[in-house]
């Protein structure tokens, strides 16, 4: 299948200054690189653009990278090491052939410097893969597997947003400590869903909990009514339906849920991953009082609403934490390069093992050098209750948060990683 890539508008400014390098006019930073190369900072933005994710991930996520590039100008001016930064980017289907395909092409035929997104683990697996034989920066935001981190980690890859150990060590671990001990899981068929089918069972289990049965699902899929009529006749009884399954997918999972009305049986649903656009389309009313992990929420406090408040100005629609995130990897990489004064990969990477940092989307944040999980807080979020239509001030106004989970506890040990940069 021909892979669907375009430019994205090459974002050229009028004032565009090729690499401006130390000792030049213009007073650019110190150069441990030497330049720019081919005198742009490419950027490639690999994502759902037609398929389950795209509404959480997507073209938003095009135009949260897009956003970035121009806030980094602007802040920047005439200072900045380069004015010229293209952004290109492409559809993989949720295919790790094409998510292959496409990370080769753009890094050997178009030159690009640096690849972001990429939901889906095993296109994302596949696309760090291709980082590494390149030796070209790959910032996944929208995979959540630990194998990024873990045994298929390398030295150009960073995991930006969340994975699955924050996620099960969140909602799991707090849903079982509740009194909900006993899990029947259903989970996509591919290495995002195995991975979370795996840190939630290691969550439950630590909490005192067990899982009664976990069952593999066709990934896409639009029909649950077998996993959903299983679960009461399983023995015991499960308390809680775990589902693990994102965007679209999880969407028609809580609509089936509430079909086979599991919640009069006496079957709770726990959500392993949820975002905004999802509670959108499932509805408020459904999902009340869920709780579930999230890195972070537009509303989540005046710096979050600031930045939200712009992006929806912009694409007409609150962002998702997969935008938020991918605006902050832009920046944070543009960042890089501003101070090294390359785009060399090799010198950004050394310039960001052991960075902190604190911006609107990711507090308490550090790129770990040991296997390149860029931590931060995560918030265990519960749903506010459906409102009377006189109260609703706004779109989105879906989330509140519960408690924080700082850094150190939502992410594992690099120790315990399995990570190996060799």
């Amino acid at each position: 299948m021909a892979t669907k890539l375009k430019k994205a508008g090459a974002l050229t400014a009028t004032l565009a200054m090729g690499a401006v390098i130390a000792g030049c006019a213009g007073g650019g930073p110190e150069s441990e690189g030497g330049k720019i190369t081919d005198d742009a900072i490419k950027l490639g933005v690999i994502t759902d653009l037609s398929s389950v994710y795209s509404e959480l991930a997507g073209p938003n996520a095009v135009e949260a990278v897009k956003m970035a590039v121009e806030d980094f100008k602007a802040e920047h001016g005439d200072d900045a090491v380069t004015q010229n930064i293209e952004v290109t980017e492409a559809d993989h289907q949720n295919k790790p052939e094409i998510a292959n395909t496409t990370a080769r092409e753009m890094y050997d035929r178009d030159g690009v410097d640096a690849i972001f997104d990429v939901p889906t683990s095993s296109a994302a697996l596949a696309v760090a893969n291709i980082a590494k034989q390149n030796q070209k920066m790959y910032f996944n935001i929208g995979a959540a597997t630990t194998e990024l981190t873990g045994a298929q980690c390398n030295p150009y890859t960073y995991h930006y947003a969340y994975n699955t150990h924050m996620l099960a060590h969140g909602t799991g671990k707090t849903v079982t400590e509740q009194g909900s001990k006993s899990w029947y899981i259903i989970y996509p068929d591919y290495a995002f869903g195995q991975d979370m089918n795996k840190s939630f069972t290691e969550a439950i289990k630590e909490s005192g909990g067990n899982v009664v049965k976990a069952d593999a699902t066709p990934f896409p899929n639009d029909n649950f009514a077998t996993f959903m009529t299983k679960a009461p006749t399983l023995t015991p009884k499960p308390d809680v339906l775990g589902t693990m399954q994102a965007g679209d997918d999880l969407v028609n999972v809580v609509n089936q849920y509430n079909e086979f009305g599991l919640q009069d049986k006496g079957i709770n649903l726990a959500v392993g991953l949820m975002f905004d656009t999802d509670i959108a389309s499932i509805g408020v009313k459904k999902l009340e009082g869920t709780l579930y992990t999230t890195p972070w929420f537009w509303n989540l406090d005046d710096r979050s609403r600031e930045w939200a408040d712009r992006f929806k100005q912009r694409t007409g629609t609150r962002p998702t934490f997969d935008h938020a995130a991918n605006y902050s990897a832009t920046m944070q990489y543009l960042e890089a390069v501003q101070r090294t004064g390359t785009d060399d990969a090799d010198a950004i990477r050394k310039e960001l093992d052991g960075h902190s940092f604190d911006d609107f989307f990711a507090r308490n944040a550090q790129f770990r050098a040991a296997d390149h999980a860029v931590t931060h807080d995560a918030y265990l979020a519960k749903l506010a209750k459906v409102k009377k239509e006189s109260e609703v001030k706004e779109d989105f106004d879906f989330t509140k948060a519960v408690k924080k989970i700082p850094a150190e506890e939502a992410y594992m040990d690099a120790a315990d990683s399995g990570c190996d940069m060799g």
